[in-house]
């Protein structure tokens, strides 16, 4: 027993002996975590390379578009065929995708031989070919008459320009076939389909195997973004940001890079880690200084590395006590399959026995050992190598992503992987060690790459369907320049029917005259008060206008809010609410005795008589207080100014914020003849000629007109632009059938259509997974300032995420693209038809001058003009598109509704003085 007992003690220690005198040899195979976080960083370096658009053409690792663009998600269906070529047989499938649970995807394939004189023959006769095995598939399948979508899984370097076309860079592996490189091979194999003439085929993607795989695993689970080949080569791809890829147009969402890795090092960036051994087994391959790192970690070359350490280690008598044979030194006698054995846990070493016994090198027990020893570490620096690589991409998706922890799938294929008894478990250790912020799930390829091309195919079909159901949704939106010059045609009618004396009844643009005459003249001067109410603020200034070599406008202000039951109670407490703030504001100024000049800028429809006598046509903006519509708002601010009793003041203007920013605008820029608002509502005014205004006495001069042009179309002369989301913001909003042309641009409703299109297109499938969640039902939900972030050139696809999930939208990439394109298109539309309306403005004033050209400067102000990133562009294009004669330039206004109508209660106390002076 104890005899036993001490030989087994014995064989441990030598054993560990021999073991340890192996690592020593082997030192340079075996790599600390340091060198491997260093061939990660290195990795990530080239991948950089690959990506950029000056480095890419001399980079290592070409990292090539693949041009897919998203995972499956799951309602792909339909049929499919696929081919796929990439070794000595060539694989055809038909591949059933259905909604099926228990078996969503049904397969039938069949395999032909492709024989040496193909491979090495001409590029013709090796599709021709293809070609013939397809038909005879089809013929066996009874498909000729279908066209079915093809996908074509090519496993060598292609530079593709779009999913169907790829460029074939070289040949590797034993391909040979004259005529390709540089050629299209999707147009070789259409060639030789159309040459034979009975069937056809559409063929709609070509992806390399490294794709395939991705995809397949991508069908079973979503999160799948790496693809892994580790057989008789080795490769990965991964999806990458396209913003980062300069070699494609756009930065919206991902595509698939391929990154051809197997040639990472081949620039000598890893000569500091390959070994004597790598040299060799380069320089007798068919391709020397080309694909180092592949040659370092695949299949192809892992038992000849074996086979020349062996080789050496006789030579110096470390091994079978020095016996060489000329077997043992034939190229080739151990191969991979030879290494996986061998490393068995049970069998292994009589495994070895046999395979060293047939080279004739008579191993004793501890030849086996040390041999073992070596196959170890050889697949295992492969699993290192491999694990830093991979280490690269997964921590370049953690950065895109900008997550603290990265939670991922890797999808992966490949005959060193799935036949070596020890690999998988190494490579997933190392990889959870050298990058521990991670969840890593890895997933091993079912049924190959082939079915990875039907599903890219299958995504393709889905996709452009589904593009083109949603491009034809979104052109309702898209207006043609004859649309838009109609829309300007009849702006142009309904002002020439506001203006006429027997139509301003019944007109919907009311061209409200203001009896402002004349924009400042630069001699304006004194201390004015100005009043603002228009929504649930109210504003009470103090504007001290000096004129003279240095003009200076000095203002204060305070802010008062108004409280929902004054907003909705009597007309009595809301002007005694608005004097109660008139008296705490001159108080704190120190100015009840003075007697101030006031212009109150009063944002609701009015119809005025005169520059200080205005009656509310409406309550509009939440307002609802009694006994003030049909009343002169002057004389109820008068009354509860007489009701307090405290201080005196002289109301010379009434003013609605549009004419205030034109006046604000014409301070700094004497021809602004025109005012804008484009935010939350819409509206413009412009000086007409007097003669014109049929609604008003005298003929001399001009006066400002406030258009209301917001009621624009509420005659239904819009009705053939309005889309159904237009009618429905409609339907649901407080004033249904008023103010159309306002609910199609301003930015109180531009969420909402958009949000009633998304509505729409979850419904149909295309959008959210289908899902159409209690946020997207909510009015209101969607704000015009997330359409302003959203169509942000500066934003990312992941921050357009990061706001719809703040939404609680859970969007994809794809989803995120779709959302921004919709947007972006009711935007557009309302920046257009905008435009449009300013047209039909500028163009009358020219035509009422009878100028062949005008001149002449827009204040513009509002939310919408001002912050959205594309809308002032889009506008200000349509406007010198549309009236062409008039030379347009657009001013911002500070303050229109402050400044502006303490200007024009200036200009108003002027026209006293001047009409005074004339009586």
């Amino acid at each position: 027993m104890i005899a036993a007992q001490l030989l087994a003690y014995y064989f441990t220690e030598l054993k560990d002996d021999q073991l340890k005198k192996i690592d020593k040899y082997l030192y340079s195979m075996r790599f600390s975590d340091e060198t491997l976080k260093d061939v990660m960083t290195r990795f990530r370096r080239e991948m950089e390379n690959g990506l950029g658009r000056d480095t890419g053409p001399t980079a290592t690792v070409k990292m090539l578009p693949t041009f897919v663009r998203s995972i499956p998600d799951g309602s792909e269906k339909g049929d499919f065929i696929a081919l796929d070529l990439g070794g000595s047989n060539f694989r055809i499938l038909r591949v059933k995708v259905t909604q099926d649970k228990k078996q969503p995807v049904q397969m039938e394939s069949q395999v032909y031989e492709t024989p040496d004189d193909i491979i090495h023959g001409s590029g013709t006769r090796l599709f021709d070919h293809v070609a013939d095995c397809l038909g005879d598939f089809m013929e066996k399948q009874k498909i000729k008459d279908k066209k079915l979508p093809v996908g074509f899984t090519f496993s060598f370097p292609c530079s593709q320009s779009k999913l169907n076309e790829a460029v074939l860079v070289t040949w590797t592996k034993k391909f040979k076939a004259s005529g390709v490189e540089g050629m299209d091979v999707v147009k070789l194999l259409n060639k030789a389909i159309k040459k034979r003439g009975d069937y056809e085929a559409d063929i709609m993607a070509v992806v390399n195997d490294t794709v395939g795989t991705m995809m397949t695993c991508g069908f079973d689970d979503q999160r799948c973004e790496v693809g892994i080949i580790i057989g008789t080569g080795t490769n990965a791809c991964y999806m990458e940001e396209l913003r980062h890829i300069d070699l494609v147009e756009g930065d919206e969402g991902r595509m698939c890079i391929n990154t051809e890795w197997g040639a990472f090092g081949d620039d000598g960036s890893l000569e500091d880690i390959r070994t004597e051994f790598d040299r060799e087994i380069d320089r007798g391959s068919i391709n020397p200084g080309k694909q180092l790192f592949e040659k370092m970690a695949s299949g192809m070359y892992m038992g000849e590395l074996v086979r020349l350490i062996l080789v050496k280690m006789a030579k110096e008598g470390l091994l079978f006590e020095g016996r060489i044979t000329p077997e043992l030194l034939t190229k080739g006698k151990i191969e991979t399959k030879h290494v996986s054995a061998i490393e068995k846990s049970k069998e292994g070493l009589k495994k070895c026995m046999e395979i060293l016994t047939r080279l004739g090198v008579e191993p004793s027990d501890e030849d086996c050992l040390a041999v073992q020893h070596v196959c170890t570490i050889v697949s295992f620096r492969s699993a290192n190598l491999i694990a830093a690589t991979l280490g690269g991409i997964l921590t370049r998706l953690k950065d895109n992503k900008g997550v603290a922890r990265l939670r991922t799938t890797v999808g992966i294929d490949g005959s060193l992987y799935k036949m070596h008894p020890q690999y998988a478990r190494r490579l997933h250790k190392t990889v959870r060690r050298l990058i521990p912020d991670s969840d890593v799930r890895f997933l091993l390829s079912e049924s190959g790459s082939a079915k990875g091309a039907a599903m890219v195919t299958a995504v393709a079909y889905r996709l452009t369907d589904q593009a083109r159901q949603i491009q034809q949704t979104l052109a309702e939106f898209r207006l043609t320049k004859a649309q838009l010059l109609e829309v300007k045609k009849r702006m142009r009618m309904e002002i020439e029917r506001g203006l006429g004396k027997d139509t301003h009844k019944e007109a919907t643009v009311k061209m409200l005259p203001t009896f402002v005459r004349s924009t400042p003249d630069g001699t304006e001067n004194g201390d004015f008060l100005a009043l603002d109410l228009g929504g649930t603020n109210f504003r009470v200034l103090l504007v001290k206008i000096r004129s003279g070599k240095r003009r200076t406008v000095e203002m204060h202000n305070k802010i008062y809010a108004i409280p929902i039951e004054v907003m909705q109670g009597t007309g009595e407490e809301l002007f005694d609410h608005i004097v109660y703030c008139i008296s705490d504001f001159l108080d704190y100024m120190g100015m009840k005795s003075a007697r101030l000049p006031l212009g109150f800028t009063f944002s609701f429809p009015c119809h005025q008589t005169s520059l200080d006598a205005g009656i509310l046509v409406n309550w509009t903006k939440g307002f609802k207080a009694t006994d003030c519509e049909g009343e002169d708002v002057v004389e109820l601010l008068r009354e509860g100014i007489k009701r307090k009793e405290e201080f005196e003041l002289d109301v010379v203007a009434i003013v609605n914020d549009t004419v205030g920013t034109m006046m604000t605008c014409a301070y700094e820029e004497p021809n602004c003849e025109v005012g804008l608002i484009a935010g939350t509502g819409s509206n413009a005014c412009y000086m007409e000629e007097m003669k014109n205004i049929e609604t008003t006495e005298g003929n001399e001069g001009r006066m400002c007109v406030n258009m209301e042009w917001g009621a624009f179309g509420d005659n239904g002369c819009l009705d053939d632009i309005r889309t159904q989301y237009d009618r429905a913001v409609d339907e649901n909003s407080l004033n249904e059938g008023k103010q159309r042309y306002e609910k199609m641009c301003s930015g109180m409703y531009l969420g909402e259509i958009v949000r009633n299109i998304l509505i729409d297109l979850t419904k149909r499938g295309f959008l959210f997974r289908g899902q159409i969640s209690e946020t997207l039902k909510t009015r209101g939900i969607f704000e015009t300032k997330f359409l302003s972030q959203i169509e942000s050139d500066r934003l990312a696809l992941l921050q357009v995420r990061a706001i719809l999930q703040g939404l609680g939208l859970d969007s994809t990439c794809d989803d995120s693209i779709i959302v921004k394109e919709v947007c972006g298109t009711v935007s557009r539309r309302a920046a257009q038809i905008c435009g449009a309306g300013m047209a039909a403005v500028v163009d009358k004033i020219r035509e009422n001058r009878g100028l062949d050209h005008l001149d002449i400067t827009v204040g513009v102000d509002g939310t919408l003009y001002k912050l959205h990133p594309h809308f002032s562009r889009i506008f200000h294009q349509t406007v010198k598109e549309l009236a062409p004669k008039c030379d347009v330039n657009f001013l911002l206004s500070e303050d229109g509704s402050g400044k502006g109508a303490a200007l024009i209660t200036a200009v108003g106390c002027r026209q006293r003085q001047q009409e005074g002076q004339q009586h």
